[in-house]
């Protein structure tokens, strides 16, 4: 069969998503530069809870109006598992999703890693407790439309006194798009197959719509059969909440006294995270940063580990190679395309100033939406073993440089001829200030979610 005979029939082949069904927060990136908040709700009456289901649905974006919206600004909401026992959903229903969504991110720490300054004892209250129950992502292209859907929000629930905000976090765009390390941000999502959204180049294959969304065949064939019942499910998905709190003033010290120039310190951070601060990747620009290449997003992200799998170009142990392996493990016994989830990240707080060395106290940070239908194999699989476990890439004990979490006994090893160099005592560069597991279900499920009554409680 020749190559354009099977492009049509794969292409025939590819499920068609039922994207006006699908929260936008799921398959489409955030607007930018971007402006938002974070709103997170306890129910202490499944009543009154389900009236602010009723009255925040209509303002709920699917992701085939993300970008011609009703309204100025976009609305995601998710629930955890304690947020949907409080709007009364039936035992039978809850007993049907999967136990690490039922038992919570705190529960599941010490698979996470999530040990030390980053145990849940230390999180932010409501994080790691029962009193998170719903939360709303609010994004805007500027803060007159932010205010305007915030009101909206508040007026779903304010004459509801059983429905209570419990935390609210504003985040926004850094300048030029770039993370509070400075690096470029967001540069990689999976494409997934019958979404409808642009492929860029570096991608990869399309992968499963099941993967990320329940009611479609994933990656080895299967559709998910839970949670019931199917209305509940179908094009729902699950997400994984982080809220980072980052050190950079302790990043740049590091730098500092590890590098005997400017430049090595560029060079050592560019290692560390697998990709210059314009976004360039090692592989493609090894020896200097190339702005017009990391500005391009028709190449930043076309790159593979091929011609690099000794490491010498980017480190088998670079934040970006871990997190996405990419062809790096291709000889090896591990099925990579069933550990990818999509990346929905925004920051907070205010950038700490070129050339400051010592912390000015400020928060800053990041808050991640990592999203799947699998969360065990995805995101709990990529933070316990290639985040933080080195057997995989044969560095033992080393873990992710920028998020491990070693508490000032990390190792980074940089391959290099003759002899590679081995940084001692990383600092934790990133802190977990909280998280939790998430339920984002499709536009009919929140409709079935909203019209319970108070018998099927």
């Amino acid at each position: 069969m020749n190559t354009q005979v099977e492009a049509t029939m794969a292409k025939s082949d590819a499920i068609a998503l039922e994207v006006s069904d699908i929260q936008a927060t799921v398959l489409r990136p955030r607007p930018s530069p971007y402006k938002g908040e974070y709103v997170i709700l306890r129910i202490d009456d499944a009543a009154q809870g389900r009236e602010m289901l009723r009255r925040i649905i209509p303002h709920v974006a699917p992701a085939n109006d993300w970008w011609t919206p009703m309204l100025p600004a976009w609305v995601g909401i998710a629930f955890t598992f304690q947020g949907i026992k409080a709007l009364g959903v039936p035992q039978t229903s809850l007993d049907s999703f999967p136990v690490e969504f039922r038992e919570g991110m705190a529960a599941r720490a010490a698979v996470l890693n999530d040990v030390g300054g980053n145990a849940p004892a230390n999180w932010e209250y409501p994080f790691g407790t029962a009193d998170m129950h719903v939360a709303l992502a609010i994004y805007s292209k500027d803060s007159e439309s932010l205010e305007t859907v915030l009101e909206l929000a508040r007026q779903s629930h304010h004459d509801l006194p059983a429905v209570k905000v419990v935390y609210r976090l504003k985040f926004s765009e850094l300048p030029d798009g770039r993370n509070p390390f400075g690096f470029k941000d967001g540069l990689h999502n999976p494409h997934v197959e019958g979404s409808g959204a642009r492929a860029h180049p570096g991608y990869g294959p399309s992968l499963k719509a099941g993967e990320f969304i329940l009611g479609y065949p994933d990656e080895v064939g299967e559709t998910a059969t839970g949670p019931e019942p199917e209305v509940l499910r179908r094009n729902g998905t699950f997400l994984a909440f982080r809220k980072f709190h980052t050190r950079v003033a302790e990043f740049r010290k590091y730098l500092a006294e590890h590098a005997a120039s400017a430049e090595e310190q560029e060079l050592i951070a560019a290692k560390m995270v697998g990709r210059w601060r314009s976004g360039a990747p090692l592989v493609l620009a090894p020896e200097r940063d190339d702005a017009t290449l990391g500005a391009d997003a028709q190449r930043n992200d076309c790159f593979s580990y091929e011609d690099d799998m000794q490491g010498l170009k980017c480190p088998f142990s670079a934040h970006v190679r871990r997190v996405n392996p990419r062809d790096a493990l291709k000889n090896e016994l591990v099925a990579t395309n069933l550990h990818h989830f999509l990346r929905r990240g925004t920051n907070y707080g205010p950038a700490l100033p070129e050339g400051v060395l010592e912390d000015d106290g400020a928060e800053r940070g990041g808050v991640f939406l990592l999203i799947g239908a699998h969360l065990k194999r995805q995101f709990e699989f990529v933070q316990s073993q290639w985040m933080t476990d080195g057997n995989f890439i044969a560095h033992a004990n080393e873990q992710d440089p920028i998020v491990g979490n070693s508490a000032g006994e990390g190792i980074f090893t940089i391959p290099r001829h003759p002899i590679r160099r081995r940084l001692h005592g990383l600092p934790q560069f990133v802190a977990v200030r909280g998280g939790e597991y998430c339920f984002m279900p499709g536009l009919r499920a929140l409709k079935w979610m909203a019209a319970l009554d108070d018998e099927n409680q």
